[in-house]
């Protein structure tokens, strides 16, 4: 416990706390680091959060987030549209796209479904995956989501609102462990899922 002689920087700190991945003694460091630095840099750390907060929107087409009402992904022509992969959020765009070997387009679902949680198929954008398969173009959905026990249920969900629209549904390969999380699996293991990627149906014996 932290006795502070500020209650300006003990709200700081507080609210630091909050972020996760962040302990209470880093969050200490960083609120007496920006302390230490000049009053624009601050200012110039606090406007752009409130300007990411405020200003960015969500494709819609994919949902990645975007500045604008089409991502960059999604507006580059040199992207295989008939090529979607399926990931849960967008730190896993992030970290397909960091692998250089995926030229096609993404869609984000927002999450997986957690009967634990809450977390349903209607809580996820899963229906607009649908209706973006329907209105053709689209020759092959990629699952990537992460091989969790959420994921693998999201997977065959998805399989089954699919199956009968006459599109390659694959998945890629186990390369990354089970139970891992793809923004933490390393770019050359991701990479080669991605590439070596299977149908489906292989995956599972239903």
């Amino acid at each position: 416990m932290n006795n502070f002689s500020s209650k300006l920087l003990e709200t700081a700190v507080n609210e630091l706390a909050k972020l996760p991945g962040i302990g209470r003694k880093t969050s200490v460091r960083l609120a007496l680091h920006l302390l230490r630095q000049n009053n624009s840099e601050v200012e110039a750390l606090g406007n752009a959060l409130i300007k990411m907060r405020n200003e960015i929107s969500f494709c819609k087409i994919c949902y990645n987030v975007s500045d604008a009402e089409i991502c960059d992904i999604c507006n580059n022509p040199g992207r295989d549209v008939g090529l979607v992969c399926v990931v849960e959020d967008v730190r896993d765009v992030m970290a397909i796209e960091n692998t250089s070997q995926f030229k096609g387009l993404y869609h984000v679902l927002g999450g997986v479904i957690s009967p634990m949680d809450g977390v349903g198929p209607g809580d996820l954008n899963i229906e607009p995956l649908l209706v973006r398969v329907q209105h053709g173009g689209v020759k092959e959905i990629i699952m990537a989501l992460s091989p969790t026990m959420e994921g693998d249920t999201t997977n065959f969900y998805i399989y089954k609102r699919l199956k009968n629209l006459n599109i390659l549904i694959t998945t890629i390969a186990r390369g990354v462990s089970i139970g891992d999380n793809l923004e933490f699996t390393d770019e050359i293991t991701l990479g080669r899922s991605i590439t070596n990627r299977l149908p489906y149906e292989t995956t599972f014996n239903r």
